[in-house]
Parts: C-alpha cells; structure tokens; sequence
C-alpha cells in the first residue's frame, strides 16, 4: 500500500485523495471505470472464486478488453502474492515512506505498524 500509494500520490492525486481512496475507493470522487477495477481486483484478493463471468462483462462494458481484464486479475493476484510473502519474511517499507505525510502513511500502512 505504501509504494502504490506514494505512486499515486507523486504522480497522479492529491494526497488526500489517495487517503480517500485507501479508506474507501467507491467514494473518493474516482471514474467509474476506475471503481470497476478496483472492485474486481479487490474481489479476485478477498475471494478470488466468487468471481463470475458477470463481473468480467461488467469490466467489458466499462471499455476494457479481455487483455485488460486479465491484466487486472494478473496484477491482483501478484500483489497479493507478494504482499504475503514480505509479511512472511518481516520485510519493513524504506524509509524514503516516512516523507509521506503523516495521515497518509497511517492510513496505507497495513500490518505491522510503520514510522513514529
């Protein structure tokens, strides 16, 4: 969450959009499109075998192709899969994160805590 969202916020929203959109994506002032996705990544990392062809013609009416649906599914399922394994090894964010603001770094450091 750190990286993504410092990414997010150098280069793309105000850093209280990336908080918004940390805290509830669906209601942080984003494209539809852009909920579209982020509901289905965040589907395929909660429950990845409730995903049902409605919710990839869902994506498809949104404008995205089957490419992009699976690059969708390709990135959610690595992020998680990366995600557990610095868990695992008790891997800690650079410190570079700490130049975040303060809120916002609460607010996308997941697990351990992280900063002062």
């Amino acid at each position: 969450m750190l990286a993504h969202g410092a990414v997010l916020r150098s280069k793309f929203f105000p850093p209280e959009q990336v908080e918004a959109m940390a805290r509830d994506y669906r209601s942080a002032g984003l494209e539809p499109v852009d909920v579209a996705v982020m509901a289905f990544a965040e589907k395929i990392a909660l429950h990845a075998y409730k995903v049902t062809p409605d919710d990839i013609a869902a994506l498809r009416r949104h404008g995205l192709s089957d490419t992009d649906v699976l690059d969708v599914a390709l990135t959610a399922a690595a992020r998680c899969f990366f995600s557990k394994l610095l868990d695992a090894i008790g891997a800690e964010p650079d410190a570079e994160y700490l130049d975040l603001e303060d809120g916002l770094r609460r607010t996308l450091t997941v697990g351990r805590p992280f900063g002062p």
